[in-house]
């Protein structure tokens, strides 16, 4: 049987069927491709042809990869990756680089080991109407909503007078005329129950007292100047005051209860000298004595009979009430040349009072214009420098947040002439306040606290330009890490902070 014939390839197609039966289709125009473009750039492998004198590379270039936490990234682009901190404390505003909500807690970040504070201090500056006072005032109130109370120690501008009064406080003023009264040698709270110690414990009060009181002491005295120089006090006027308080308070006499003090009482003690005091500070006789102290009594004698006469000379004669959510102290009253004394002062006064507090007391103690005091000497600097180191408690008892206000680094670095002991340790006390809030300033003031604080060109922008256009916008400095917040007020937190209404008035 023969094969099946195999079909015929090809065949007719459409056009061909149809013409076969007289239809003609139309022709489409042969379509003429167009020309390839030559080429430029030839691909080769990046290690070049195996051939000699070919190729582009001989070798392909490495690729470094870095892998880094969140916590390394700032070394190399600051600013941009600042770990976020924990939402505890007071809510102050918005923190602008991640859009999230901003919160302050300076005792609780100081227990915390995510966050690097070892202290709750605070150090706030800025230019006047950069929104130093509205930043404070938020913090406060809103601190209360955690049990915390506030103390303004010396308020030199009654700024703090409509805060008082919103709460229900009465300031108190303090001035020529007025009746109140602040001791600065008062024993505070130590004094309670005194005549039931031991032995240790009551020589540790008694140490922790006369050590305050000499601070002050020499702090007072040594703000005073003879022509160019400030008034010495060393270790011989050391001893000399050391020795009459002693006898004041009856603890060189063994008093099982010591007897508070004045500086008039002191000035006294020592220009009336008894012939035990005499002996007990190795002077021949009482023409010696008289002959060295000359200068020591000349200046506790300007405290008793100058511009602070009637203020700080007798037994403090009010009662503080340290339940109520603030207490303020004004000094808008007073000479201006006598502020920073008066600051001295209150700063002791305020040490005494919170030597004895209970576990849950946490107070936040705000110092507005501590230049002033800084301006006085080496030893206003040194009796400052003093408070700034008590924000732990006294003998792991309560904590206070010490808050300093002030309007750029150079109040700080004027405490004394370029290199000197009072402007080194004025220096140092900036790294005593682990918390920083730098409000808008000038390029100038922004680089010193670049070159104190080494802020970094990132940050010398923002305090230049970013936290100038709006008051309350600050860089924040927790321990070495930078935040750029957007304090957002309350509208009565707003009027409460408004520090332009003489201005508005006057217009």
């Amino acid at each position: 049987m023969a094969p099946a014939p195999r079909p015929r390839r090809g065949g007719r197609d459409v056009s061909r069927l149809l013409a076969d039966f007289g239809h003609e289709t139309p022709r489409v125009a042969a379509t003429v491709k167009a020309a390839r473009e030559p080429r430029v750039f030839h691909q080769r492998s990046p290690r070049g042809r195996r051939q000699a004198g070919r190729g582009w590379a001989p070798s392909s270039a490495p690729v470094a990869a870095w892998r880094m936490t969140s916590d390394q990234a700032p070394a190399f682009w600051p600013l941009i990756a600042t770990p976020a901190l924990p939402p505890t404390g007071a809510q102050m505003g918005i923190d602008i680089r991640s859009g999230a909500a901003f919160h302050c807690d300076p005792l609780g970040w100081v227990v915390r080991p995510d966050v690097p504070v070892t202290n709750p201090n605070i150090m706030c500056f800025g230019k006047p109407g950069t929104g130093k006072s509205g930043t404070t005032k938020a913090f406060i109130l809103r601190m209360m909503d955690f049990g915390y109370r506030s103390l303004i120690l010396g308020d030199t501008k009654d700024e703090y007078e409509g805060l008082c009064t919103f709460l229900g406080v009465e300031p108190i003023a303090l001035g020529q005329g007025l009746s109140s009264r602040v001791n600065p040698l008062s024993l505070g709270p130590l004094a309670h129950g005194w005549d039931r110690l031991d032995r240790v414990e009551a020589q540790r009060r008694a140490q922790s007292v006369f050590s305050r009181w000499l601070t002050l002491v020499r702090a007072l005295v040594g703000s005073q100047q003879i022509g160019e120089a400030l008034v010495p006090f060393g270790p011989s006027e050391d001893a000399v005051v050391r020795a009459a308080l002693a006898h004041l308070t009856g603890y060189s006499r063994g008093a099982s209860r010591p007897t508070e003090t004045t500086i008039p009482k002191l000035w006294a003690a020592l220009d009336n000298p008894s012939a035990e005091l005499v002996a007990q500070t190795r002077y021949a006789d009482r023409r010696a004595f008289m002959d060295s102290t000359r200068i020591l009594r000349d200046a506790l004698g300007q405290l008793v009979d100058g511009p602070l006469a009637g203020l700080f000379d007798d037994h403090t004669n009010f009662s503080i009430d340290w339940l109520a959510p603030i207490q303020s102290l004004s000094l808008s009253r007073l000479p201006k040349d006598a502020v920073g004394i008066a600051l001295t002062c209150l700063g002791s006064w305020g040490t005494g009072q919170r030597e004895v507090v209970a576990r849950g007391d946490q107070r936040i103690v705000v110092r507005d214009e501590a230049w002033r005091q800084l301006r006085l000497g080496p030893e206003a600097v040194k009796a400052f420098d003093a408070d700034m180191r008590l924000s732990r408690g006294f003998a792991g008892q309560g904590g206070d947040i010490q808050y300093a206000v002030g309007h750029k680094p150079s109040d700080l670095l004027s405490a004394g002439d370029d290199g000197s002991q009072a402007q080194t340790i004025a220096k140092d006390m900036m790294h005593l306040a682990d918390i920083k809030i730098l409000h808008g300033q000038g390029l100038k003031v922004a680089r010193e606290l670049d070159e104190i604080l080494g802020l970094g060109p990132l940050a010398v922008e923002a305090i230049t330009t970013w936290a100038r256009q709006e008051p309350g916008r600050a860089l924040w400095q927790v321990g070495d890490r930078m935040y750029k917040v957007a304090t957002v007020l309350h509208p009565v937190e707003a009027q409460l902070a408004d520090t332009n209404t003489g201005i508005r008035a006057a217009g």
